[in-house]
């Protein structure tokens, strides 16, 4: 029984959507309330690694003492570690983990049962590269450009203007827009009053950012 409900709840989303294509039904609002963090999270299964970026990588087997490297990945997504100088191991977009596995299988053809950790190094937060991405700020403020996200991940949009140097006097407090692209490709975007969060005390209006959103400050029209 369970299984027939199962294909006629398929049925009908298949149906819902050809309705959409065929009919220019608007299944989807172009501009979102405040986005649901929690569900925008499970979209996110952690750091990547980019360029810029420096990682401490550990190496070691059960005859050697494990040798502990920083290294930085270089501008095409690549590191380069000793014994592997002739192939620099592409990293660019993989989590730590996936990274690990790839290197274990690489200095397999030169250490016996070897044994590799790796973690994020330590950044400036003013001119390194954060692995837990950024978010981009424009517009009315003093400092516009990409803000590194903390690890705490609990970057709110109040909290990144400060980063940026704060709004310039004629910036519109009251229509800040908060862009965000989920893994399919699609645009939400969510206004955001300062005044309601300030003067009222509304810190529940305090949007939580992600990692890629794009904060944008317009000039208030008069």
């Amino acid at each position: 029984m369970g299984i027939v409900y199962s294909r006629f709840a398929v049925r009908a989303f298949a149906v819902a959507i050809a309705c959409g294509l065929a009919f220019g039904c608007k299944l989807f609002q172009s501009e979102a309330e405040f986005i649901d963090v929690d569900a925008a999270a499970r979209y996110w299964d952690g750091p990547r690694i980019g360029p810029g970026m420096l990682l401490v990588v550990q190496v070691g087997s059960a005859t050697l003492a494990p040798k502990e490297m920083q290294v930085m990945v270089d501008q095409n997504g690549d590191i380069t570690l000793p014994y592997l100088l002739q192939e620099p191991v592409a990293c660019d977009g993989l989590g730590l983990d996936a990274l690990k596995q790839k290197l274990i299988k690489a200095y397999a053809v030169y250490i016996r049962q070897p044994q590799i950790s790796v973690t994020f190094g330590p950044y400036d937060q003013h001119s390194g590269v954060s692995p837990w991405g950024t978010v981009k700020v424009m517009g009315e403020v003093a400092q516009p450009g990409p803000i590194n996200m903390p690890a705490t991940m609990d970057m709110t949009v109040t909290k990144v203007l400060q980063v940026a140097g704060g709004v310039k006097p004629f910036a519109d407090k009251s229509r800040i827009l908060v862009t965000r692209c989920d893994k399919d490709g699609r645009r939400t975007r969510t206004r955001v009053d300062l005044r309601e969060i300030g003067e009222d005390g509304r810190f529940d209006k305090d949007m939580v950012l992600k990692a890629g959103d794009v904060v944008y400050v317009p000039e208030t029209w008069y």
